[in-house]
């Protein structure tokens, strides 16, 4: 990818940059893996593309080189706002660059329009952006699809499907309402400092229908729950959720010596159904 720009390497010793492990920070460097990244989520034109901790800018440089017309980068660390001005001014009026916590924004006012997000989000709010994004009372949500970096363990934990070690909350959450997939892995030597685990591209897409409805949190409450205690069988790990686990499994038809990992997505979305009624 040539953009006109300082390779990454550069920017970082300009900006006198080290990845900080509070923020969740492993600066990816390898532009043709953030091109591919960025080509994974098309089409970018005709939509606002979220990033969320976008550090010294290179999959922000792939997205507007492979086309987006808007990015809004949301950023907490300062030392990297020269970088990203220096990007904002190769591509005039295409790069918004917002300085704050990614937790504490309000996206249904951020955004207007189509949107997308794609981000190699920090370690440390990855897990808590997405089940906030999957969360939403309002469906079809504010974006039409997330193309995201996890460490890979937590990829796997997204697709996984039911009846395997994988399956947990993460899971149902992520498969309640949308498709999730997968897409390729990253070796943990494409950044710096390198992390000591591979990281993973997943796409996840909504959709409207399939399996039953259901409020968030009474699916979050039944699943946190659930997987808890994920070892004991449901008549015991859902005490927490009813005063009485067996009859709330006897009025939806399932076994109460079944263990979390062994239901479908839509057993939980029954029982977060009727803890609800």
């Amino acid at each position: 990818m040539s953009d006109g720009l300082p390779p990454l390497r550069e920017v970082i010793a300009a900006c006198q940059l080290t990845a900080r492990k509070s923020l969740g920070q492993n600066f990816l460097l390898d532009l043709n893996l953030t091109g591919r990244i960025a080509r994974a989520a098309e089409p970018l034109k005709d939509h606002t593309i979220v990033e969320v901790g976008p550090g010294p800018g290179g999959l922000t440089r792939a997205l507007l080189h492979e086309g987006a017309q808007k990015v809004i980068a949301i950023e907490r660390d300062e030392r990297v706002m020269p970088a990203l001005e220096e990007i904002s001014n190769r591509y005039p009026g295409r790069l918004d660059i917002i300085e704050g916590d990614a937790l504490e924004v309000d996206w249904q006012n951020l955004i207007d329009g189509p949107a997308k997000v794609v981000a190699n989000l920090p370690y440390n709010i990855a897990t808590p952006l997405l089940t906030g994004w999957l969360g939403g009372e309002t469906w079809p949500p504010w974006y039409s699809s997330l193309t995201l970096m996890f460490q890979k363990e937590v990829a796997e934990r997204i697709v996984a499907e039911p009846g395997s070690k994988t399956f947990g909350r993460l899971s149902v959450l992520s498969q309640w309402r949308s498709s999730a997939v997968k897409l390729f892995d990253i070796d943990r030597r494409a950044f710096t400092p390198p992390p000591k685990v591979t990281s993973s591209v997943v796409q996840i897409t909504p959709i409207v229908g399939g399996h039953q409805p259901c409020r968030s949190d009474a699916l979050q409450r039944v699943t946190a729950a659930a997987f808890g205690q994920r070892r004991k069988m449901l008549r015991s790990s859902l005490k927490t959720v009813t005063s009485d686990p067996a009859l709330l499994l006897d009025r939806v038809g399932i076994d109460p010596q079944l263990r979390a990992e062994q239901l479908e997505v839509n057993d939980f979305c029954r029982l977060a159904s009727e803890i609800d009624d």
